[in-house]
């Protein structure tokens, strides 16, 4: 598909000699850790800013980044996000600019191959980025909004003719260039502990963008220091399961020692579609989990998303390095964003 692509190189009235964005580029890529968007273009919604999105469309050969990794650039050149190792952000943001002053979407097309002598990828690959601005960002961020709030996916199809996009999964798109985007709810950890280790696993996990709920039956009013929680829940551990919803993006691991409790939330985490379900504990507790499990009439198939002990072996011993271990337990089995590759 690279030869569908149009190198911005020859496009009318375009430089060849692309500049950074800002004279005041940031040394060092913060912009490339920022996975979230959407809070990102609320605030500058909020602060009336003109906004484009750069989105990796196609990828041939090597790539730091998937389909569907997007840039959000606004009109004072401000930057969230990456669809590269780096190595072109800056003529995107260029880009992107220029898409903001004249109102018309570009095909990016840089790499291996491409005509973009001066702008290369050190993987070696090739990859396509379509740039368009977001000519009513209100109605896109507040579908967005919506969709997240009700933990749905977002669906948008965007005519990669005319920048033009529609919202849903939705036919018709015959003869019509058109990438698919999805954005899924974001991820949510459900914790249930006291212990050290749920203290740095809640900890830690916001940074790894999931939001967080931790039940702690009958603990202190006040939650942990340190923490930003999306709900801290101290009624009894039963009272707290009853009005717990799960879906698809959702993990749960329980980290209570207490035999009962974490049989309780592990049987309710494995009625759900939550992707990851764990407990603590010794792999001879974790015989005696899987047995009651089954009394309880579970099926292999609902127990094969069952990891106890919970996280990668990575040889963890103090609470950072086992809540370490359990979120890249996590990384290796969150579901991602889908993106139809144009």
């Amino acid at each position: 598909m690279a030869d569908k692509i149009t190198p911005f190189t020859e496009r009318a009235g375009v430089r060849d000699d692309v500049e950074p964005a800002r004279a005041d580029w940031p040394a060092w890529p913060t912009y490339g850790l920022v996975d979230d968007l959407l809070p990102v273009l609320q605030t500058w919604q909020s602060q009336g800013r003109r906004i484009a999105l750069a989105t990796l469309v196609h990828v041939s050969g090597s790539s730091p980044r998937p389909v569907g990794s997007e840039m959000a650039i606004n009109d004072r050149g401000e930057v969230a996000g990456y669809v590269s190792g780096g190595c072109v952000e800056a003529a995107v943001a260029a880009e992107a600019l220029q898409v903001l002053d004249t109102g018309t979407p570009v095909m990016l097309d840089y790499g291996a191959g491409s005509p973009v002598l001066d702008v290369q990828l050190t993987c070696g690959g090739r990859i396509g980025i379509f740039v368009r601005a977001l000519d009513d960002p209100s109605d896109y961020i507040a579908r967005w909004t919506h969709a997240r709030t009700h933990r749905q996916p977002f669906d948008v199809r965007v005519d990669l003719a005319d920048g033009s996009h529609r919202y849903g999964v939705m036919d018709g798109d015959t003869g019509r260039r058109v990438f698919h985007q999805r954005y899924l709810p974001r991820p949510r950890l459900v914790i249930a502990g006291g212990d050290p280790v749920t203290l740095a696993l809640a900890q830690l996990a916001p940074t790894f963008g999931y939001e967080v709920v931790l039940l702690r039956p009958y603990g202190p009013a006040a939650p942990p220091p340190d923490t930003t929680l999306a709900h801290y829940d101290t009624r009894p551990l039963g009272r707290a399961l009853d009005g717990l919803e799960l879906d698809a993006s959702s993990a749960v691991y329980t980290l209570t020692h207490d035999i009962d409790d974490d049989h309780a939330m592990l049987a309710k985490a494995l009625a759900s579609p939550a992707f990851s379900v764990g407990a603590l504990g010794s792999r001879r507790k974790a015989a005696e989990r899987l047995q009651r499990l089954r009394s309880d009439g579970f099926e292999e198939q609902a127990l094969a998303r069952l990891h106890t002990p919970a996280g990668l072996d990575i040889n963890a011993r103090q609470p950072r390095e086992i809540a370490l271990s359990v979120l890249a337990e996590l990384v290796a089995l969150r579901p991602r964003e889908r993106a139809a590759q144009a």
